[in-house]
């Protein structure tokens, strides 16, 4: 029998869902199809640890990403909080990004 903090846990396809509404403010593309989320844990208390990365290091943006992506993952229910976490290794590459998120890139005029 699962206990009732174990029933209200966001999967981590939900909370891949709620990043999408996460855009990199250079190219209009949200950050879960431009490939920039690398990892999404969840803790049986709640709490979610996101590992993830920018288009380039030192990104003038990386508060308000950042900001952005815990409040769209708060919104989930049985979140009690949210980290996130950039790294730089692996760097982020256009390769990583889904193919809907090529499509959109193309749709803007990006070459990918």
């Amino acid at each position: 029998m699962q206990s009732m903090s174990e029933a209200v846990l966001p999967t981590k396809e939900q909370v891949l869902e709620a990043l999408k509404v996460v855009k990199d403010p250079e190219i209009p593309v949200n950050v879960v199809d431009l490939g920039l989320v690398y990892d999404v844990e969840i803790k049986e208390t709640g709490d979610v640890e996101i590992t993830m990365t920018l288009t380039a290091i030192g990104c003038p943006a990386q508060d308000i990403v950042k900001a952005d992506a815990e409040i769209a993952v708060m919104r989930l229910a049985g979140v009690n909080s949210v980290n996130v976490e950039f790294i730089w290794s692996p760097p982020w590459t256009p390769a990583k990004m889904t193919e809907d998120g090529k499509r959109q890139m193309r749709m803007f005029g990006f070459n990918v």
